[in-house]
C-alpha cells in the first residue's frame, strides 16, 4: 500500500476486563498482516486507550492527511449511531486539516457468519452435525430495534444453511436470554444445542453468555470471533468500501 493511503483508525468500545483489548490489538494485527504498508490504529470509546480524540491528535501532529474511522461493532445501534459520529465531530472541528470519515459497521456479513462458523468447528461441531444440531445465535444485546432485527434476520440465515433450528439470543437490553433460547430448543425435541456468541471480544456480556449456555446445559459453547482471519478481512473490506464511497463522491462533484 502506498503511505498516502488513508491511515486505518479501528474505533472500539472498551472494557474493564483486559482481555477485550488484548484480543482487539491482536485483531488489528492480524488486519496488518493482511495487507502490509497500510498504517492500522486502535483506539478506544471508553475504559481503555489510546482513547480515540488523543489517536486523531497524534495522528494530525504527524501530518496525516486523512484517516477511516471504522467502528469495531457488529450492528449499526447506538455507539455507531451517536457515540462515534459525536467524537469524530469534535476531532474534525479541532483538527480541520485532517480528513476523518466514518466507515461502515461490520455486521452483517457473510464473513461474520463464516467467522461465527469456524469458532464451531472449533468448539466441536462439524459440518455433518448441523441437521441435528440446534444453535442459539447469541449477541451482545441492545434496545435499537435496527439490531436486533439485524440479529433476528441472520438467524434466520443460519437456519437455512442446515441447522435444524437457529434462535437468537441476547445478553442484555433485549430477551430472550441464552439460557431461555437453549431451553425452548429443547422443548422443541432438539437434542444437541450449540450456542455461538456473536460478540467480538470477551468481557462482561460474552461471560454472561457463557453462563447461560452451561445453566441450561447447552452441548457446545464456541468462542468469541475474536482475530478470525475472516474478522480480519471484513475490516479490510469495510475499510476499501469507505474510500471507494468517497472516491465516487469526489468524481461527482469534480
Amino acid at each position: 500500500m502506498s503511505s498516502s493511503s488513508p491511515v486505518l483508525l479501528v474505533i472500539a468500545h472498551g472494557s474493564r476486563d483486559p482481555r477485550h483489548a488484548a484480543t482487539v490489538h491482536a485483531l488489528t494485527s492480524r488486519v496488518r498482516s493482511q495487507r502490509p504498508g497500510l498504517r492500522v490504529e486502535t483506539a478506544f470509546l471508553d475504559f481503555n486507550a489510546p482513547s480515540v480524540p488523543r489517536v486523531l491528535e497524534r495522528l494530525a501532529a504527524e501530518g496525516a492527511p486523512e484517516v477511516v474511522a471504522l467502528p469495531l461493532l457488529l450492528t449499526r445501534a447506538f455507539h455507531a449511531k451517536s457515540d462515534i459520529p459525536a467524537v469524530l465531530r469534535e476531532a474534525r472541528a479541532a483538527l480541520p486539516r485532517l480528513r476523518v470519515r466514518q466507515a461502515e459497521v461490520l455486521g452483517p456479513s457473510p464473513l461474520l457468519n463464516a467467522a461465527l462458523e469456524r469458532r464451531l468447528y472449533e468448539a466441536g461441531v462439524r459440518p455433518g452435525d448441523r441437521s441435528s444440531t440446534g444453535l442459539v445465535l447469541a449477541s451482545a444485546g441492545s434496545s435499537d430495534p435496527e439490531a436486533i432485527a439485524v440479529i433476528a434476520e441472520i438467524a434466520r440465515e443460519l437456519r437455512h444453511t442446515g441447522w435444524c433450528s437457529v434462535r437468537p439470543a441476547f445478553a442484555s437490553a433485549s430477551l430472550p436470554r441464552t439460557e431461555e433460547a437453549v431451553r425452548a430448543l429443547r422443548a422443541e425435541g432438539v437434542r444437541r444445542v450449540a450456542v455461538a456468541p456473536y460478540v467480538i471480544a470477551p468481557g462482561r456480556l460474552p461471560d454472561r453468555i457463557a453462563a447461560g449456555a452451561a445453566e441450561a446445559g447447552a452441548d457446545v459453547l464456541a468462542g468469541v470471533l475474536g482475530p478470525a482471519p475472516e474478522l480480519a478481512r471484513l475490516l479490510l473490506d469495510r475499510y476499501d468500501e469507505a474510500n471507494a464511497t468517497a472516491a465516487r463522491r469526489v468524481a461527482v462533484s469534480a
